[in-house]
């Protein structure tokens, strides 16, 4: 059975190395089958969270700006896949931003079930990815319903277009192709 699929990639860099496994997850849920949509941010404009909480008693945010229609994409997915550069070893600023912007779907009743990260850094050690995969796996943790079903992290990438040939763009091709 066919999944819809939502692959957001959050990076503000034309041909960033995150979006790079982004397209590669991306291509591999489709060789599966899977209705695929795809959504930078690089474009978006995306303001901070005021706390007001209308969200929760409207089912959306009150500013006007593109994240609301973001967040409906989110919520009618079966999966969600985030690709993010790790910036100080976190998430991007831009993720985390619509990450507490998505607050609404906190009540809603949401499709996603399983959510996936695809992550690039500078560094390459082991360990980098590990404050960004905690900062998501909190969020999904506020949904009883989904899981992180899996993170892909490429190390050692700097400039824009390094990413190409790097081993875990196979990694994420193949994490695409294995949804079920």
């Amino acid at each position: 059975m066919s999944k819809k699929i939502l692959v957001i990639s959050t990076s503000l860099r034309a041909n960033s190395n995150s979006k790079a496994l982004a397209e590669a997850f991306a291509e591999g849920a489709a060789s599966a089958g899977h209705e695929l949509e795809r959504v930078s941010l690089r474009d978006k404009q995306i303001s901070f969270c005021r706390g007001c909480f209308a969200c929760l008693k409207l089912g959306r945010c009150v500013i006007r700006d593109d994240a609301p229609a973001i967040v409906e994409k989110m919520h009618d997915a079966d999966v969600i896949a985030f690709a993010s550069p790790i910036y100080y070893y976190e998430m991007s600023g831009q993720m985390k931003t619509l990450l507490d912007r998505a607050n609404s779907l906190f009540d809603s009743d949401y499709a996603f079930k399983e959510v996936y990260l695809l992550t690039s850094a500078a560094e390459d050690e082991e360990q980098v990815p590990e404050r960004a995969i905690s900062g998501l796996s909190g969020w999904v943790e506020c949904f009883p319903r989904a899981s992180l079903a899996g993170t892909v992290f490429a190390g050692g990438l700097n400039d824009e277009g390094e990413a190409a040939g790097h081993p875990a763009l196979k990694k994420a091709y193949d994490m695409g192709a294995g949804i079920v």
